[in-house]
C-alpha cells in the first residue's frame, strides 16, 4: 500500500474543494458580514493540502483498488471535519450537529440539524448549498477529471470506487474526459436552473442555493419552509431539474452530442413512469378527501415524488397531512431512487430492474428447467457477476438500514421513525417520516445519535461496498 499516493490524492482533492469554500466568505462581504475567521480557516486548510501536495509533488503516485477505497473513505470524513469548523464558528452548534450537516451537506441528503436557517449569516447558507454542490457528482469524479495533472494513469480505479450503479460507463477512450464532460453539464443545468428560478421571482441569492440544491439533489434551503412559499413557476422549475438530475448524467453527454435515444433505456423508462404513476394516485387521493383543486394536487404530489424519488428532500409542504396513503406513496417513492450515474442516492433503478428481472427468470427455470436463458437489459446480456454484485449491494444495503433501524428504535424512537430515518441516511434523501418528517429537523437527536447517523450517510453515499470492504481481512491481506 502506497500511503504516499493516498496523502498526495487527498491533499489534490482537498485542494480544489477548500478553493472553492473560499466563495462563501465572498458571499458574506457582500452581505457585510465578518467573514475574517471562516476566511482563516478555509485558507489554513488550502494551505495544509497544498504543502501537502508540494512535499509529494517528485512522488510518484500509483492508486491500486486498495489506495482508492481507502482514500475515497477518508476524503469523505475529513471534508466533513473540514466542513463542519465554519458552521461550528459561525452558526453555534455543537461538533457533532456541525459534523452531521456537513456530511448532509456532501452527501447531499440534505438532513438538517437547524431549527431556524432564516437566522444564519448568508456566508453559511452558501457554505452548505457549495457542500452540495461538490458533493453531487462526487468528489472522486471531481478529483478524477484533475487527475491528469497529477497522474495521467490509475483514474479508473478511483471511478469505482466513487461511481454509483450496477457497472462502469464511459463515452470516452479516458475516463478523466468522461468526468469532465459530465462537469461541463453539471454546470450548465446550474446555469439554467439559476436564471429559471430568478425569472420566477427568487432573489439572485435563494436562487443560486436552491439551483445548487437541486442539480446536486441535496435539498438545502435557505428557507425555513424549504420552497412552501414561493411560486408555482418555481414549484414546476424545480421539479423538472430534479427529475432530470436523477437521470444518467452520461445519458444528457449522449443527447448533446446527438443521440436522440439516449433516454430511451429501461431504467429511465420506470423511473419516469413511476414518478408519473406515483404522482397521479398521491393527487388522486389527495382531491379525493380535501377541497383541494386537482392543479394544486398534482403540483405538489409531482413535486413530492420527484424530490423523495431523486433524493432531493425538498419540500413544497407537509405531505403527512394528507393522510396515511399518501405516506405510503411517500415512501414507496423514497424506495424506489433515481437512475444509476445521476447525483441521486439511494439503491437506483437499474437494480431494481435487474433484481426483478432475475426473478421472473428464476421463475421460468423452475417451471422449464430445459430452457437456457440469459438476463437481458436494453439488448444486452447482463454478466452472472453483475447479478451477483446486485443481490450483493441489496443485502448490504439491506442489513446497513436494518442496524440502523434498530439502534434507532433500541434508543426509544417509534417505529415508524426509526424505519424511515434508516432509509432516509443510508439513501441520502434527507426527510422522513413522523419525527424526521418533511416540517420536523434532526436536531432532537443526541450527539452520538449524529455521529452514527453521519457514518449511515457515508455508507449510502459510497454504497456500502466501498466501506464494507474495508472490514475484509482479505483487503488488507490481498492488495
Amino acid at each position: 500500500m502506497s500511503v504516499k499516493s493516498i496523502l498526495k490524492f487527498i491533499s489534490a482533492v482537498g485542494l480544489v474543494v477548500f478553493f472553492i469554500l473560499l466563495l462563501p466568505p465572498l458571499v458574506g462581504f457582500f452581505y457585510d458580514e465578518d467573514v475574517f475567521i471562516y476566511t482563516l480557516v478555509m485558507f489554513a486548510l488550502f494551505i495544509v493540502n497544498l504543502s501537502t501536495f508540494l512535499i509529494l509533488k517528485s512522488s510518484e503516485m500509483h492508486l491500486g483498488i486498495k489506495e482508492s477505497i481507502i482514500s475515497v473513505n477518508l476524503i469523505w470524513i475529513l471534508l466533513g471535519i473540514g466542513g463542519a469548523i465554519p458552521l461550528v464558528l459561525y452558526s453555534k452548534i455543537d461538533p457533532a450537529g456541525a459534523f452531521f450537516e456537513a456530511i448532509s451537506g456532501f452527501t447531499t441528503t440534505g438532513a438538517s440539524v437547524y431549527r431556524d436557517v432564516e437566522i444564519l449569516p448568508k456566508s453559511i447558507l452558501f457554505h452548505r448549498s457549495l457542500t452540495h454542490w461538490i458533493g453531487g457528482i462526487g468528489i472522486i469524479v471531481l478529483g478524477v477529471g484533475l487527475l491528469p495533472l497529477i497522474n495521467p494513469s490509475g483514474s479508473l480505479s478511483l471511478f469505482k470506487a466513487e461511481s454509483t450503479g450496477i457497472s462502469i460507463d464511459k463515452i470516452t477512450p479516458k475516463i478523466k474526459d468522461t468526468a469532465n464532460r459530465i462537469w461541463a453539464v453539471y454546470i450548465l443545468f446550474t446555469l439554467v436552473n439559476f436564471i429559471l428560478l430568478m425569472l420566477f421571482g427568487m432573489n439572485w441569492f435563494d436562487a443560486i442555493n436552491h439551483a445548487f440544491a437541486t442539480i446536486s439533489t441535496g435539498g438545502f434551503s435557505t428557507k425555513n419552509s424549504s420552497l412552501g412559499g414561493f411560486s408555482d413557476g418555481v414549484i414546476w422549475t424545480t421539479t423538472f431539474f430534479m427529475t432530470i438530475s436523477g437521470i444518467n448524467f452520461l445519458a444528457h453527454i449522449r443527447f448533446f452530442n446527438g443521440d436522440k435515444y439516449a433516454f430511451n433505456t429501461e431504467e429511465n423508462r420506470w423511473y419516469l413512469g413511476l414518478i408519473i404513476a406515483l404522482s397521479f394516485i398521491m393527487a388522486w387521493q389527495h382531491v379525493t378527501i380535501s377541497k383541494d383543486s386537482f392543479y394544486y394536487s398534482l403540483m405538489h404530489s409531482f413535486f413530492t415524488v420527484s424530490t423523495l424519488a431523486t433524493t432531493t428532500g425538498f419540500a413544497s409542504l407537509d405531505y403527512e397531512k394528507w393522510g396515511q396513503f399518501t405516506m405510503m406513496i411517500a415512501l414507496l417513492a423514497m424506495i424506489m431512487s433515481a437512475n444509476a450515474g445521476s447525483t441521486a442516492g439511494g439503491i437506483k433503478m437499474i437494480r431494481f430492474v435487474l433484481f426483478f428481472k432475475n426473478i421472473a427468470l428464476e421463475i421460468k427455470r423452475t417451471i422449464q428447467p430445459d430452457v437456457i436463458t440469459s438476463l437481458f437489459i436494453d439488448g444486452k446480456q447482463i454478466r452472472s457477476s453483475i447479478i451477483n454484485s446486485v443481490f450483493g449491494f441489496f443485502a448490504l444495503f439491506i442489513i446497513t438500514v436494518f442496524l440502523v433501524m434498530m439502534y434507532l428504535y433500541a434508543r426509544g424512537f417509534d417505529f415508524l421513525t426509526a424505519f424511515a430515518t434508516a432509509i432516509s441516511m443510508v439513501g441520502n434523501i434527507g426527510p422522513g417520516l413522523n419525527l424526521t418528517g418533511p416540517s420536523q429537523n434532526y436536531a432532537f437527536f443526541s450527539w452520538y445519535d449524529k455521529i452514527i447517523l453521519s457514518f449511515a450517510m457515508i455508507i449510502g453515499r459510497l454504497e456500502c461496498y466501498t466501506v464494507f470492504i474495508m472490514l475484509s481481512r482479505s483487503f488488507w491481506k490481498k492488495f
